[in-house]
């Protein structure tokens, strides 16, 4: 047996192998001790290797999806190796086999995959000459449930960028090459030799079934051919079927999509909110999808804002059909419809894998047989002839054939699992009709049969019985055994009962169980054959998947514009922002009442200072733009009372920073790195967030660097920029550069404190209202005031005066024995003042003042 198992352990190579063991899937050596830590199992012992004893841990095959998950949600690939011969029949060990291989990206069961967010499996090449990069970057990535097969080659540097909107569970390179990536997730190495071009380029060639890859419009992207390649021939590894539904190549351009980097990404909060949880985000805030693959649709749409307003526009005039094209419970009446849909891409592919469940095409049957009346709803509409719909609309029409094969082949309420039986539906074969008869006989000739029994035996409680372990038997009690006849032959005995079996029982029994045997190896063999036929819709499938995907993400949108009062924007091809009366799309939903603020920038105001106090909304309100600026490229409505958005290439948002610990950079070197990426790559084309750049750094550092950046972006990038700052030496930057405005939030002082009126409004704030701030956050009263004279002493010593360059000298006094005078006495007020006589006890407080007395002399 371990000789088998060495065997295939061999062929699992690093996969975990689970080594399937009567009802038990078992663990061995290395995989035993890694599956007990990381599942919690006992970890026992199973014989002696050279003397040890070999480490063993298993799982009930019943519960093994669960353990499953925990694997791959950790990282871990799998190779399940299964009994595939007949134990009763085996001569020695039985046959087995590995059946399944299952990694974190290459994933397609229901069970283990999230709903409303794709798993994809990439693969990185980056060609090295002399040990340094040489030339573009090739990736390759696929999401193995829907099928689409995507790669780029891009610039070494934006990689990291890439790999942040596609998110991939799994990433795949050439040993001895390393990739730093912002996200974990889990790394499988493979031979170089897998990513050499002409063995990419024929393994691409071998699937596609076609002579050369030109029809793919790939150009000149060949180290992204060497990743799609190698990435291909990994997935075909761990499929134990054909990938027929992968059936295309998409090779992704520069300058294709709004770029952001993984630092905007977090900050804009658009599928994970900056603590790591799921909500509040914007794509939380949007979902109102009833599919998960419109969930999905949506959620890819909000990392892959579109440069092209082309498409765009087509998108905003669907979102404009749903709210204007019918009455406005038309879109509700639709959206109930979509919401008995199943999970028609998952499906599909399952299909094409012949993985697919009995109840999904069950739930696939009944979509399709509705299908006809959602496509009335759809047609209802009165659409614009730039919208998306009518091309969706003929993308759901499917002929009839396909639902009326799945209506007379599939039960009304099939059995979970085909080895469960009742999966065909009856009337579909004439054989499996009459087996299934067969079988179902066995009640009316068990009920016979005990009460014939009962007559001959004179036994009242006999029972005729059936189970899985024993078949069929006739049960008789302990006291009532001395009265059965002597042909009942003794199969078991129990504590209180006899159970026999009789000749003619037994030959019925045989009958029987023959019929089931056949009975379901007739209804697999039949499931296979529909599957057959089901393969080649495939492609017709995941066409109307992809429509019903974009009609439910479209209606979402609308849904939302609707509710909320957004409006659609306009979008121009200059660069330039105009938003009037915006609003933040997740923080108006959190809070009572929300302030709506203008924005306008372009080339001749370009970067707006951005000042107020602590708390005042400063952040909230750069944000806000950004995201506004975001929707807008993804075809959504915005909160706005109105908006014109120009072209944009990449957004940047500098906000805030972190120790990177494990790499050795402290908050301050990590906010200079993110400073310089912006200032490397921005144009007059990139919508710039900076907040508080050089905080982490002397006064003085910290502004000279702030002021350098900010003339930077001004003058030489000329990107539209938000640079909120404390920094107030900034505000100067208006009068020497035309095209930098100063805007602030506002504040106001009341009897009971500041008060936050979150306006922004032109010009410089006056103050930064820290200390009141400080107040509110509970510091204590006492190093409140003292807080509040040394700021008066602070702003006396260093009033800013004009200036000839950035900064002037500060003012001195010649005489040196004043200055030491004055400081003397300041001290001494401060000591004075911090004293708290109702502190002191009286020998402290007379203490006090013999200490004061000597001071002054």
């Amino acid at each position: 047996m371990m000789r088998q198992f060495f065997q295939l352990k061999e062929e699992a190579g690093d996969l975990m192998l689970f080594y399937r063991m009567g009802d038990f899937y078992e663990l061995f050596y290395d995989d035993a001790e890694r599956g007990a830590r990381l599942l919690g199992l006992t970890l026992t012992q199973r014989g002696t290797s050279n003397g040890a004893p070999i480490p063993m841990a298993g799982v009930p095959v019943h519960a093994f999806e669960q353990y499953l998950a925990k694997l791959l949600a950790a990282g871990e690939s799998v190779a399940v190796g299964e009994q595939i011969g007949d134990p009763a029949t085996s001569k020695g060990p039985v046959e087995r086999k590995i059946v399944r291989i299952v990694t974190p990206g290459t994933l397609t069961d229901a069970a283990l995959l999230p709903s409303k967010s794709d798993r994809c499996l990439a693969a990185w090449w980056q060609p090295v000459r002399q040990g340094r990069p040489n030339g573009d970057a090739g990736l390759a990535w696929l999401n193995l449930a829907s099928g689409e097969f995507t790669l780029t080659q891009c610039h070494p540097d934006l990689v990291s960028t890439t790999l942040s909107r596609i998110d991939p569970a799994e990433m795949i390179a050439a040993e001895g090459h390393s990739l730093e990536l912002s996200r974990p997730c889990a790394i499988a190495t493979v031979p170089v030799w897998h990513f050499e071009l002409n063995n990419a380029r024929e393994q691409l060639l071998a699937h596609f079934k076609v002579d050369s890859l030109d029809g793919f419009d790939l150009g000149d992207q060949e180290t992204a051919v060497c990743a799609a390649g190698a990435l291909l021939r990994y997935v075909l590894r761990t499929q134990s079927q054909s990938l027929s539904h992968i059936n295309t190549l998409q090779a992704e351009r520069p300058g294709q999509f709004v770029i952001m980097d993984p630092a905007t990404r977090r900050n804009l909060e658009l599928t994970e909110t900056i603590s790591g949880q799921d909500s509040p985000t914007l794509f939380s805030l949007l979902d109102h999808c009833v599919t998960p693959m419109g969930s999905r649709l949506l959620r890819r749409w909000l990392h892959h804002p579109l440069r092209d307003s082309s498409e765009v526009l087509k998108r905003q005039a669907t979102v404009r059909t749903w709210l204007e094209g019918a009455p406005p419970d038309s879109l509700d009446a639709l959206i109930r419809s979509m919401s008995h849909w199943p999970d028609l891409e998952r499906i599909s592919t399952r299909i094409a894998l012949r993985t697919v469940r009995p109840r999904e095409l069950a739930s696939l049957r009944d979509a399709l047989v509705g299908l006809p009346a959602l496509v009335s709803q759809l047609t209802a509409y009165q659409c614009s002839a730039d919208s998306h719909l009518p091309a969706l609309i003929a993308d759901l029409c499917l002929d009839d054939a396909l639902a009326n094969t799945l209506s007379r082949a599939i039960a009304v309420e099939p059995a979970v699992q085909l080895r469960d039986g009742g999966v065909m539906a009856d009337g579909y074969d004439a054989e499996l009709d009459e087996l299934r008869e067969l079988a179902a006989d066995q009640g009316t000739f068990l009920v016979k049969l005990e009460q014939q029994e009962r007559d001959s035996t004179g036994i009242a409680n006999l029972r005729v019985e059936y189970n899985r372990v024993h078949g069929f038997y006739i049960e008789v009690t302990r006291g009532q055994s001395d009265k059965v006849p002597e042909h009942y032959r003794r199969r078991q005995t129990l504590k209180n009962a006899e159970r026999y079996i009789t000749p003619e029982l037994k030959e019925w029994e045989d009958k029987i169980l023959s019929a089931r045997e056949r009975s379901l190896a007739r209804e697999k063999w039949l499931y296979e054959g529909l599957l057959d036929s089901l393969v080649e819709r495939t492609r017709a499938l995941t066409r109307a998947a992809s429509a019903m995907a974009q009609i439910d993400s479209l209606c979402a949108l609308a849904l939302h514009a609707r509710r909320h009062d957004w409006v659609a924007p306009e979008l121009v091809d200059s660069p330039g922002i105009e938003i009037q009366a915006g609003r933040h799309p997740t923080v108006e939903h959190t809070i009572e009442r929300f302030t709506p603020n203008d924005c306008r920038m372009d080339p001749t105001r370009s970067l707006l200072i951005v000042t107020g106090p602590n708390m005042g909304g400063k952040s909230t309100y750069m944000r806000q733009v950004a995201l506004i600026t975001l929707l807008a490229r993804t075809g959504s409505y915005v909160p706005a009372r109105r908006a014109v958005i120009g072209s944009i290439d990449r957004i940047f948002t500098r906000i805030g920073a972190a120790d990177d610990l494990a790499g050795g950079r402290s908050t301050f070197m990590m906010e200079m790195t993110e400073a310089a990426a912006i200032l490397a790559a921005s144009t007059s084309h990139s919508l710039v967030i900076m907040d508080e750049i050089g905080r982490g750094t002397s006064t003085y550092d910290g502004l000279a660097l702030a002021w350098a950046i900010a003339n930077r972006l001004l003058s030489h990038n000329r990107a539209l920029t938000l640079f909120a700052t404390h920094y107030f030496e900034l505000t100067r930057l208006p009068s020497e550069n035309p095209c930098s405005a100063n805007v602030h939030l506002a504040a106001a002082d009341s009897a009971r404190g500041i008060v936050f009126l979150h306006e922004v409004r032109d010009g410089p704030a006056s103050r930064s209202y820290g200390i009141e701030v400080a107040k509110r956050a509970g510091i204590p009263a006492s190093v409140i005031r003292h807080a509040a004279r040394e700021l008066e002493r602070l702003e006396a010593q260093g009033a800013p005066s004009p200036q000839l360059g950035l900064f002037a000298p500060p003012e001195t006094d010649t005489s040196e024995q004043a200055r030491e005078s004055l400081q003397a006495y300041e001290d001494l007020v401060r000591e004075i003042a911090d004293i708290d006589p109702d502190s002191l006890t009286p020998r402290q407080a007379l203490d006090a003042l013999y200490q004061l007395r000597q001071r002054l002399q």
